[in-house]
């Protein structure tokens, strides 16, 4: 990966952290530091520094363009060095620009359906002007739809032995209503121990049905190699898991698990029953497991019967993933992955609030999880599957 080194003036230091507006010290600070990293790209593209002589240059400056570059904290103008055989490229802000657009598109929708708060008016008319109409927004829309799409529509054509799904709620106008809708997530981790979002839905409940079409609309795209199905407990979620991937483990979410004992329990004894059940997660395999459980079943089942029935009932599903070699269990025995982005989700979407239609909802967290993703992909190794290929070996010598 490239190293960028950035220099900073005092003024720009002082706006920052000193002047009246916070955003606008913001947009210097990411002007500044956008325009010295296409500096850096040119450089790098070219061979050579300006003005040096080297046998290494492959092509010379020819200037630059001034490109405008639209945040929520204002708008940045950015200097775009030309080469004279017009070869610089960049994609730098390509991601980025793609989340703004569409966070944009969705704030413009709200303003023409008349439905906006004042903020959202205020936030638009700075960033977009006054003037634009619903063919404005049909036009941006079309160049960034197909975009979304096509990536959630993508062929996976890995295997993913681990796979992790979450839904989350968002508000939607629709027909006049306000209404909840569900976002269903999926992530994998495939064979060479990396991450992916594998994809995304709408739906208007978290049902087995809703569940159900979107992994048969993952398996339609390639999804294969299924070993683990992490989730919550929902009821529908994890009959639709059962359904479409029979054969596979599924495991409870221990984060989610954990919560549903500890609020069947005295605040006053949470903390210690949360080391017990903790202890029960981390044991180094099943039959010790097995034990720890024995042992935090008769240490509280006389004061919190409610909570040790939640134990008992749902210990299977919750140590499904000690079948695992250890270092595979930690990254798959919670949903934490998907939650953190859920909260990456909610970042943008709390500043809309209510997304004036389905299409917004589709194009703005599409377009989030595609940054996420890409960036994702530019990681090391989440897992690795070396110890998981041992015994998936052995596993299948045994058969």
């Amino acid at each position: 990966m490239t190293q960028f080194q950035i220099t900073l003036d005092a003024d720009i230091l002082h706006q920052l952290f000193i002047g009246d507006s916070r955003d606008a010290g913001i947009a210097a600070l990411l002007e500044t530091v956008f325009n010295q990293v296409l500096k850096a790209q040119s450089t790098e593209q070219l061979g050579a520094e300006k003005y040096e002589r080297s046998e290494d240059r492959k092509a010379s400056r020819n200037g630059y363009y001034e490109r405008g570059l639209t945040t929520r904290v204002g708008k940045l103008t950015l200097n775009v060095p030309r080469h004279r055989d017009g070869s610089f490229s960049t994609e730098l802000f390509s991601r980025y620009q793609r989340s703004e657009q569409a966070l944009l598109l969705s704030l413009m929708e709200m303003v023409i359906q008349g439905v906006s708060t004042r903020k959202v008016a205020n936030i638009t008319e700075e960033l977009c002007g006054t003037e634009f109409s619903k063919s404005t927004v049909s036009d941006l829309c079309k160049s960034l739809d197909p975009v979304v799409q096509t990536w959630n529509n993508r062929p996976l054509t890995k295997a993913y032995p681990f796979v992790l799904v979450d839904a989350m709620y968002v508000k939607v106008r629709e027909n006049g209503r306000v209404r909840s809708r569900g976002v269903l997530v999926a992530t994998g981790v495939n064979m060479e121990g990396k991450r992916e979002i594998l994809g995304f839905a709408i739906g208007d409940t978290e049902s087995e049905a809703t569940w159900g079409a979107f992994f048969t609309q993952l398996k339609e795209r390639g999804l294969s190699g299924v070993d683990i199905v992490t989730s919550d407990q929902h009821s529908g979620l994890v009959r639709a898991v059962k359904q479409q991937f029979q054969g596979v483990t599924w495991q409870r979410c221990q984060t989610h698990f954990m919560r549903n004992i500890l609020d069947a329990a005295p605040k006053a004894m949470r903390d210690e029953i949360k080391k017990y059940v903790r202890s029960i997660f981390e044991a180094a395999d099943m039959s010790t497991a097995r034990t720890l459980l024995k042992q935090t079943l008769e240490r509280f089942q006389a004061t919190v019967a409610k909570a040790m029935g939640l134990l008992e009932e749902g210990f299977d599903d919750a140590t499904a993933v000690l079948e695992l070699p250890e270092a595979c269990r930690v990254r798959t025995r919670t949903t934490n992955m998907v939650e953190r982005l859920n909260r990456e989700i909610r970042r943008r979407e709390s500043v809309i609030s209510i997304f004036p239609n389905r299409d917004s909802v589709v194009r703005l967290l599409g377009s989030v999880l595609m940054e996420v993703d890409e960036c994702w992909g530019e990681e090391k190794r989440f897992i690795d599957m070396r110890t998981y290929l041992v015994w998936k070996k052995e596993k299948g010598s045994r058969v």
